[in-house]
């Protein structure tokens, strides 16, 4: 009895213990992470008992070491007593659209010296140092003790006029992306500076410690010289004598003829850098209006005046000469632009301006010529038509000509068709006759036949009935015997014959026993008199 509540005693002590145990690990030890966090722990170490063992500065805790350890627990519960852990929720990074986090480690060796990228990825990192992959919109469970995250957008750089983008960059259709790189990258075999490929129209999450991206806009674009026209009191353009605009004087492209004279001209290049030549561009000028203002526009002035001032002014106004001055002048320009890795798609001399001293001779001049060709195209306008009329009029006897001979010989056709048709009737008739004559005379031979025929036929059937008769008259020995069988003949089969005997004298009286057999006409019936 005393083992037996000995034994009751230690099984209700045991299990108040497992209760208490249970509700301490239940209450004190459990840790509930929400979802979109993490549970981040680190190791105090033994209380009384084991060995105190440090983790290596800067690095994560091992097995039994103290320090964080780098593996973190999802979202759940979790249980771990906070006598030997640090239990620390950290919420994930979240990086939204149009922002990049750029990471930086805070655990492990330092960098070899001169660099300063870290290989690798979250996780999976053995330097400090900013990594060098940039992360794009999305959610990332880092553990915060290792990694350093920077969210950052789209950031520009202003660079001897050159502006360069990072961060989360947007490439627009009709643009290309020139990447510079601002350190070695072994793992791409990239070398520092502006690289050959570019980065067509699209997103990109760029770390602005490794790369830099030049926006180039690709195609052609206009750059028009103008030469501005002077205007009167009511802001219309002024015009001179003859009726052309008057120019400003050292506007637009301006240079002398070799004869002397002041030309201003207007110019327009359509040129415009391709893909492949965009990194070359950004090296050599940075960007399209160092391009337009260094290059367009000196080379445009430039060419022209150089070529210009080797003419006269009547050669740039008129002739073959004017025409030659446009192709030197566009095939030279494009030339230039080619060596410097731009390219031109038209090089067009639109308007070149001609003092009037120059311009309005030649003007009169070619006004008069104007006047002769036009006098003399008049005369030739006359001749022709008065030869259009001429062979109007012969185009009309012709068709004449044409309607009465058609008429002749629609008129013969039908005439010899009528001939042919008379004779064809009159052969028809002739060959008709001669046939009726052939049946008329078959048609005699046939009566005749058919006569012959039936005249022998009534002869041999005649011969035959009395050949017959003979035959049968002869047959029956007399005539009367022939008679008498004949009648026999003729008589009916249904007959009914009796043979009576009479004697003399009996004859009537034996009548009187066939007469039923007679049939006996009956006596008329007088109708009744109502």
């Amino acid at each position: 009895m005393k083992y037996a509540r000995l034994i009751v005693a230690v099984i209700f002590l045991g299990f108040c213990g497992l209760v208490a145990f249970g509700a301490f690990h239940w209450i004190v030890n459990r840790v509930y992470v929400p979802p979109g966090n993490s549970l981040l722990l680190r190791y105090k170490g033994p209380l009384i008992f084991g060995e105190r063992k440090d983790a290596k500065a800067g690095h994560f805790a091992k097995e039994g070491e103290i320090g964080v350890l780098a593996e973190m627990r999802g979202p759940g519960r979790h249980f771990y007593c906070p006598i030997w852990w640090q239990r620390d929720v950290v919420p994930d990074y979240v990086v939204k659209p149009g922002e990049v986090a750029i990471v930086t480690s805070k655990l492990g060796d330092p960098l070899p010296k001169g660099e300063f990228l870290v290989d690798g990825d979250l996780g999976n990192t053995k330097n400090k140092g900013i990594l060098r992959k940039a992360y794009g919109p999305g959610r990332y469970r880092a553990n915060p003790y290792a990694y350093e995250f920077k969210i950052i957008a789209t950031e520009t750089e202003e660079v001897s006029q050159q502006v360069k983008h990072a961060g989360w960059v947007t490439i627009p259709t009709g643009y290309v992306g020139v990447v510079t790189y601002l350190a070695d990258n072994p793992a791409e075999s990239k070398r520092a500076g502006i690289q050959p490929e570019v980065l067509p129209p699209g997103l990109y999450p760029v770390n602005p410690r490794q790369r830099q991206i030049d926006i180039v806009e690709i195609g052609y674009r206009e750059l028009s010289l103008h030469v501005t026209k002077k205007t009167d009191k009511q802001g219309q353009i002024a015009l001179d004598e003859s009726g052309e605009p008057m120019p400003l004087p050292d506007t637009g492209i301006n240079f002398p003829s070799n004869d002397g004279f002041e030309i201003q001209m207007d110019f327009t290049a359509i040129w415009g850098v391709m893909p492949e030549n965009a990194p070359e561009i950004v090296r050599k000028f940075g960007n399209m209006e160092a391009v337009e203002q260094k290059v367009i526009v000196p080379q445009s002035e430039s060419i022209c005046r150089n070529n210009g001032s080797k003419l006269g002014a009547v050669e740039l106004l008129v002739g073959d000469s004017r025409q030659k001055f446009q192709d030197d002048t566009s095939t030279e320009f494009e030339q230039v632009l080619l060596d410097k890795g731009v390219t031109l798609l038209y090089g067009l001399v639109r308007h070149i301006y001609i003092p009037q001293a120059v311009r309005f001779p030649i003007q009169q001049s070619f006004i008069a010529d104007e006047l002769k060709l036009t006098r003399d195209q008049e005369r030739e306008t006359a001749k022709t038509e008065a030869d259009l009329r001429e062979a109007e009029k012969k185009v009309d006897l012709e068709a004449e000509k044409v309607r009465v001979e058609t008429l002749k010989l629609v008129a013969n056709v039908q005439a010899e068709g009528e001939k042919l048709s008379r004779e064809i009737e009159a052969e028809t008739k002739q060959l008709v006759a001669a046939v009726d004559k052939q049946v008329a005379e078959l048609e005699a031979q046939k009566t005749v036949v058919l006569g012959e025929a039936k005249a022998k036929a009534e002869q041999m059937q005649r011969e035959a009935k009395a050949e017959k008769f003979s035959l049968a008259v002869e047959a029956f020995g007399e005539g009367s015997a022939y008679t008498q069988w004949q009648f026999a003949e003729g008589l009916p089969e249904a007959i009914d014959l009796q043979l009576l005997y009479a004697g003399e004298g009996t004859l009537w009286t034996d009548l009187k026993n066939i007469t039923p057999t007679l049939p006996l006409r009956q006596p008329k019936q007088k109708p009744k008199t109502p």
